[in-house]
């Protein structure tokens, strides 16, 4: 614990005296461009990952980097997606996986999870992703688990667009959906194309769009 309280010393002594006028500017108010949903892994840091200052990421992290469908008793992730598209007015959702994904090989290994009542009910928000990649050839255990991680980057973007606020906003042209996979070893990102449903390196085509808005289209 003491490297973190000696983290935020510095951060106050340097970082913080460094974006005074930042923070200055953040006091009162947030205006992000991006909902960034990623996983609660301590590897994925969005803000690291992305090189963007306090202010511009609106993030959800948990254990997989899910998204339930909405339902008639919405929880904090639903809330929280609600709050960032109607209300902060978002342009852009990112789901990111990652992996080794500790989540994703839990069900790739279909790990008794018995010991683990309230993980085990989460991770039923990818049995969509799970089935759909069971029905699937993997040539190893790495394969099936990287084909997982993507098939559930898939499947939260199909359970996001079930929010309300999310099909609206989508509706009315002014929201991008993009789903990533960050592999930590190599740090890169694969990028869903919506055209082609296929994962492409986001270096070589950084303009890479799960769903685009017809105003980005027009753009």
């Amino acid at each position: 614990m003491q490297n973190i309280i000696d983290g935020f010393l510095k951060f106050q002594r340097e970082a913080f005296v460094q974006r005074s006028e930042l923070f200055r500017q953040l006091a009162n108010k947030q205006s992000p461009g991006t909902l960034f949903v990623t996983c609660s892994d301590s590897r994925v840091v969005p803000e690291l990952l992305t090189q963007q200052e306090p202010g511009d990421l609106f993030v959800i992290r948990n254990a997989g980097n899910i998204v339930p469908s909405y339902g008639p008793e919405p929880g904090g992730v639903s809330a929280t997606v609600e709050y960032a598209v109607a209300v902060l007015g978002v342009s852009d959702i990112v789901i990111c996986g990652h992996s080794d994904c500790g989540a994703m090989t839990a069900i790739s290994t279909c790990k008794c999870l018995d010991h683990l009542p309230a993980v085990a009910n989460w991770l039923r928000h990818a049995e969509s992703a799970k089935v759909i990649n069971a029905a699937r050839q993997h040539a190893s255990p790495a394969e099936h688990l990287d084909a997982l991680v993507r098939d559930n980057v898939i499947a939260q973007l199909a359970n996001l667009k079930t929010h309300p606020s999310v099909a609206l906003a989508l509706e009315q042209g002014r929201l991008n959906l993009h789903g990533w996979v960050y592999d930590i070893e190599r740090g890169a990102i694969a990028a869903l194309d919506g055209t082609s449903q296929r994962f492409v390196s986001l270096t070589e085509h950084p303009q890479t769009c799960a769903l685009a808005s017809q105003a980005s289209t027009a753009a």
